[in-house]
């Protein structure tokens, strides 16, 4: 019973200089673990407030679609998940090494003046440096930080998906729309064609003009209409729904315009990019390593206690009889193998630097990528002004001249349906060009990495403009 109590003593003796050698929790490490459970909240609040509302009906709205996108994407949850599984390495990373508990059963006693010794038992604690905790802990929320941003990264690139995909679902029903108009006026004008040939009042090159160009629109009407279903399938895939699952018919793009200039828009993917913070904190991981690989050239220390089981001596009256000995312990390693050491700090220091330039490289081609969907953006605005202020009202004032014409037998057939042509074209391209505006508006949100405001379309200058 004495040595169980003195071995109790012990043990908790060495157990506090455990706790005390943990590094405790940093304020940035809770910051990060509330931000985790807050966006999991959210998601918990989100699923049981989806679960009463129907499935996207068809009057939801693209935010609809993005809403559902964000709660229902298995990509997006994976990222969140690796978010949360890095996290529960931080506080891994800080803790020490388990305790080892030993015993030892003498098969030959030790006779001792005391008495003979039967049994021990031991109970050792490791601890590293004194601030490698701090560091490893470090490093793992700096792998952490990374893998938030990777998430937020996957949130944007999900939000351009779905608004790319509910983009080419606006573009290819409204040229289906446009196309159909036009097949049946080109059924009206071939129907028009063959009674003025049977009257002799055309040619029968006009007739068979006519029916070319009916049969071309028709194949193109079947082509978009084909093009359609893999379009929705591909919506349907980034809201993880049945490919063929019934998705809201798109009225009309959204009409809107970028309220920054591009110098304000290059410094905000400087600082707001996901994919370049993650890369920071790639960096700092880089780092920690680095100042934990410097530690190796320092010792590991070992604290123990040992206790020794005696029993009475075999001789009466002897002073200190069957008193169990309790010894102290400390141990350290050598570090010796310094090339070893100096070749592990090298390795580190020059992750470090490949991140950092990782991370200037990336940032490069960013702006690159922003400046070129900066052009598109702009490029699109410039071809809706135009299509529709200039070239559609235009081609169709041609086109009523022309119809005027022909019925006064002062216009030839040929010229009508380039006329018609000429005007579905514009239309076409106008309605191509509404969609690209938004399209890569989105994708300007996605590189910037935040909501940009916006304003009305024509409220705002260029953006490449000086704001005055």
């Amino acid at each position: 019973m004495h040595a169980a109590h003195t071995l109790v003593l012990a043990a908790t003796v060495l157990l506090a200089a455990a706790l005390g050698g943990c590094a405790l929790a940093t304020d940035r490490e809770e910051r990060a673990v509330e931000e985790m459970r807050s966006v999991e909240q959210a998601y918990r609040e989100r699923r049981s407030e989806a679960r009463a509302l129907p499935v996207l009906a068809e009057t939801a709205s693209l935010a609809d679609c993005l809403a559902y996108a964000a709660l229902r994407n298995p990509g997006l949850e994976a990222a969140f998940y690796r978010w949360q599984a890095a996290l529960m390495r931080v506080p891994q990373a800080r803790s020490l090494p388990e305790p080892r508990l030993s015993y030892a059963y003498f098969i030959r006693e030790v006779e001792t003046r005391v008495g003979p010794q039967r049994h021990k038992l031991a109970l050792a604690q490791a601890f590293p440096w004194f601030d490698v905790p701090e560091r490893r802990g470090d490093a793992a929320l700096a792998a952490a930080e990374a893998e938030r941003r990777q998430y937020e990264t996957a949130r944007r690139k999900l939000f351009f998906e779905v608004q790319d995909a509910y983009l080419d679902c606006y573009y290819l029903g409204r040229a289906i729309a446009l196309t159909r108009t036009n097949v049946e006026l080109v059924t009206f004008l071939e129907s028009v064609a063959r009674t003025r040939y049977r009257t002799d009042a055309a040619r029968h090159a006009d007739v068979v003009k006519a029916q070319l160009e009916l049969a071309t629109l028709e194949d193109r009407l079947r082509s978009l209409s084909d093009r359609l279903q893999p379009a929705r399938a591909r919506l349907n895939a980034v809201l993880n729904r049945p490919a063929d699952a019934p998705l809201p018919e798109v009225a009309a793009a959204p009409r809107e315009m970028i309220a920054l200039t591009e110098p304000e828009l290059v410094e905000r993917l400087r600082r707001h990019n996901p994919e370049l913070g993650a890369l920071a904190a790639v960096a700092e991981q880089e780092k920690q390593t680095a100042a934990l690989a410097a530690r190796r050239y320092y010792p590991d220390f070992n604290l123990g206690l040992e206790l020794v089981e005696t029993g009475s001596a075999r001789t009466p009256g002897v002073h200190d009889s069957g008193k169990d000995p309790l010894i102290v312990m400390l141990s350290f390693s050598l570090p010796l193998w310094w090339n070893t050491y100096r070749a592990a700090e090298r390795e580190a220091e020059l992750r470090h630097l490949s991140a950092l330039k990782r991370r200037a490289d990336r940032e490069n081609r960013l702006v690159a990528e922003l400046k070129h969907a900066l052009f598109a953006y702009r490029d699109a605005a410039r071809r809706i002004e135009l299509y529709e202020n200039s070239l559609i009202p235009k081609a169709t004032e041609s086109l009523h001249v022309t119809q005027q014409a022909f019925a006064a037998g002062t216009s030839a057939f040929l010229d009508l349906i380039e006329a018609e042509r000429t005007r579905l074209g514009f239309e076409l391209e106008r309605e191509r060009a509404l969609a690209e505006q938004p399209r890569r508006l989105a994708e300007i949100e996605m590189l910037v990495g935040e909501d940009l405001p916006r304003v009305p379309a024509g409220a705002q200058p260029d953006p490449e403009e000086p704001r005055p």
